[in-house]
This record gives structure tokens, C-alpha cells and sequence, in this order.
């Protein structure tokens, strides 16, 4: 359980430090009221709502015949007939969030501008063209297989590819947003600047909350990995974001992470086994790298 959760908070922390960057420029832009309100309120809001309610809404979309009531309970609950109901529909939720992670990294890899950490980065940068072709085939494939398996899986996967495509197209009006709210040219107030940090904390938090699955099916455990990892990028906010700024290739192992779960997700709704402390153990591993590998590019610059 120890490992699981520090599995979950380092992932949630790293795989959020784009959303951390975007929050210190905009509360650059307000008035230490308004500053001080986000960071207490919206804090409680991104910790307790956010990573509380998605949760809840996942089991209650993959197990509808509990019911919201009987999803929330269940969130909590140990009783075995409610996790035998939410273990049947498990690989409905993986082969969805499977797909949203793969989806997710492989958008990083054909298209997203980069520090580029590896040999093959550089190519697949130059392949930008073929990611919808690759994601469409690959959806296919998934779909294909899901059927013969467990036809709810099907659309499981067709939902995370649904829900990728529209997370990333918030996402790419946050970057427009964020752009304008940066210029100055439209004044706006500080309420508005609040619920457009809630709103990209909340679009952001699909990808940790789905990415904790992988982790553990324990919501309560996900809550406490996530709650702290949110508290932890809330305090990178206020304090240092631009140390932060400079280890450059923990975005690459965010991302990285981001493959391994995603796989180990569609393998497990296969019925393919992976060790509960495969998830953490490799997201451990893999941010590790990262982290040694932007330091020692830090350091150089340094020199």
C-alpha cells in the first residue's frame, strides 16, 4: 500500500507540472486576494471535488446498475459483493483508460514540441502526419480483439478515445487562453482567471486519475495518492516552479509513464496478469531516469 501510494503521488505530481507551470504564470497576473483565494479554496476543490468526483463517476459509468448512491458507497466500501461487481466491469474501465493513455503519449510523441531525451524522439517528431492514422488503426485493433473477449470492452475503448479527443481540445483552448490572459490585451477579473485554473486543474486530472487505475482499483488509496500529489503541485506553485522549469525531461518521463501504464492497463483488460507492483515500480523507475537525466543537463548548464 506504502509503495502503491508513493507510486501514485509521483506520478500525479510529475505528470501535473504542466498544469503547476500554467497556474504560477496566470496567479502571476492577480491581486494577492485573488491569489490567496485559489490557493486555499481552490486547493480544496481540486484535492476533495476534483479527484473525489472522478473517481465516483468512473465506477458509477462502468458499473450504471449501482446507481450513483450505491457508486458512492462503493468508492468506500469493502464489501465483497460490490467489489465483485466493480472487479466484472474492470476490464471495461481498463480497455477505456488504456486507450487514453496510449493515445495520450503517442499525441506527445508525433506532435507536441519537446526536450527531445532519446534517439527515436527526434523521428517520430518528424512523422507528425501518421498519428491520426496510427491511433485510428490502433483503435481498431483493440476493438477488433475486445469483441471476441467482452463486447462492453469494445466501447470502453471507443469511450477512451472519445474522452481523449475531448480533453485535448480543452486543452488546446486552455494554451489560447492562457495566451490572451498572459498579454494583457483583455483585462479579466480574478474570478474569471479562478474558474479557468479550476476548470484546466479539472481537464488535467482526467489523465491522473485514469493513469491511478493502473495503480490500484482502492479509490480510497487513489484519493490519498492523488490528494497529496495535488497538495504537492500546489506547493511547487507557489514556491519554486522555475527550479522546476529546469529539469526538462520529467515531462519525457511523465509521458513515458503514461505508455507503461496505458499498456499495462490494456494487458490486464486481456486478462493478461501484471503484478500489483508493476505499475509503481515502473513508475518509480522510469521518473527516476528523468529526474537523473535532467539534472545532469541542469548541472551542465549550470557549468
Amino acid at each position: 500500500m506504502i509503495f502503491t501510494v508513493i507510486g501514485l503521488v509521483l506520478f500525479e505530481v510529475v505528470s501535473s507540472i504542466d498544469n503547476a507551470v500554467i497556474n504560477a504564470e496566470v496567479l502571476h497576473t492577480m491581486s494577492p486576494k485573488g491569489r490567496k483565494w485559489f490557493l486555499l479554496w481552490g486547493m480544496l476543490f481540486a484535492v476533495f471535488v476534483v479527484r473525489g468526483v472522478l473517481p465516483w463517476l468512473i465506477v458509477w459509468g462502468v458499473v450504471p446498475s449501482l446507481g450513483p448512491v450505491d457508486a458512492f458507497f462503493a468508492t468506500m466500501s469493502s464489501d465483497p459483493v460490490v467489489h465483485a461487481a466493480v472487479d466484472a466491469a474492470t476490464p471495461v474501465l481498463f480497455a477505456g483508460g488504456g486507450v487514453f493513455l496510449l493515445f495520450l503519449f503517442l499525441h506527445w510523441l508525433f506532435l507536441e514540441e519537446k526536450h527531445y531525451g532519446l534517439p527515436h524522439e527526434h523521428f517520430f517528431a518528424r512523422q507528425g502526419l501518421w498519428f491520426y492514422a496510427i491511433v485510428s488503426v490502433l483503435l481498431a485493433v483493440v476493438v477488433w480483439f475486445s469483441l471476441e473477449t467482452h463486447p462492453m470492452m469494445a466501447f470502453g475503448a471507443v469511450v477512451g478515445s472519445t474522452a481523449f479527443f475531448i480533453t485535448h481540445g480543452f486543452k488546446d483552448n486552455a494554451e489560447k487562453a492562457e495566451k490572451e490572459l498572459l498579454s494583457g490585451d483583455k483585462k479579466r477579473s480574478d474570478v474569471s482567471k479562478i474558474l479557468y485554473l479550476e476548470a484546466i486543474d479539472t481537464t488535467f486530472s482526467i489523465d491522473g486519475v485514469l493513469g491511478a487505475f493502473a495503480f490500484t482499483m482502492s479509490v480510497p488509496l487513489i484519493l490519498l495518492g492523488n490528494g497529496i500529489g495535488a497538495l504537492v503541485v500546489r506547493q511547487l506553485t507557489i514556491s519554486n516552479i522555475d527550479r522546476i522549469k529546469k529539469y526538462i525531461y520529467l515531462k519525457n518521463g511523465a509521458m513515458y509513464s503514461l505508455l507503461a501504464l496505458g499498456m499495462m492497463m490494456i494487458l490486464e483488460s486481456f486478462s493478461v496478469h501484471v503484478p500489483e507492483w508493476g505499475a509503481p515500480l515502473a513508475t518509480v523507475v522510469i521518473l527516476a531516469i528523468a529526474f537523473l537525466k535532467s539534472r545532469a543537463h541542469a548541472n551542465r548548464q549550470a557549468v
